[in-house]
């Protein structure tokens, strides 16, 4: 086995997994989660998904509803959920070109996950607050 650098500090173990009798994981199925997930679990990806639940926006009202984005990050988060599926663009022939962003049927399948997710991180806010102070707390305490 070899260890690739991933970031300072962090080495991950690359291995050629195959997959096991009680129907365990290969690990290029890791792999294929783990870039999928690194799409539609960025915070630009989840509030575009949950926006466009509501029906289509062109590029500029998708700007204004986000708040904080960039033109340059809107415009690759875009890209990137529509390069997956999860986006419908949509150019209509007017002067000047009007496009419009819908979710496909796809990115409606994961609206579901994305809210209940939203709704785990509100119930649980607390707690996690908490936590993490204690953290913070006894590391500096250290």
């Amino acid at each position: 086995m070899t260890a690739k650098p991933l970031q300072e500090g962090t080495f991950l173990e690359q291995r050629h997994s195959h997959v096991t009798a009680d129907g365990g994981y290969r690990s290029e199925n890791c792999e294929k989660v783990s870039g999928i997930l690194a799409r539609i679990g960025d915070k630009w990806s989840v509030l575009v998904v949950m926006l466009l639940g509501d029906g289509p926006l062109r590029f500029n009202e998708l700007k204004r509803k986000i708040g904080g984005i960039s033109q340059r990050m809107l415009t690759l988060t875009l890209r990137g959920l529509e390069r997956d599926g999860l986006v419908k663009r949509t150019v209509y022939a007017t002067i000047p070109p009007r496009v419009e962003y819908q979710l496909t049927d796809l990115g409606r399948s994961l609206q579901e996950p994305v809210r209940n997710l939203g709704l785990w991180a509100l119930s649980n806010g607390k707690e996690i607050d908490a936590a993490r102070k204690t953290f913070d707390e006894k590391r500096s305490a250290d």
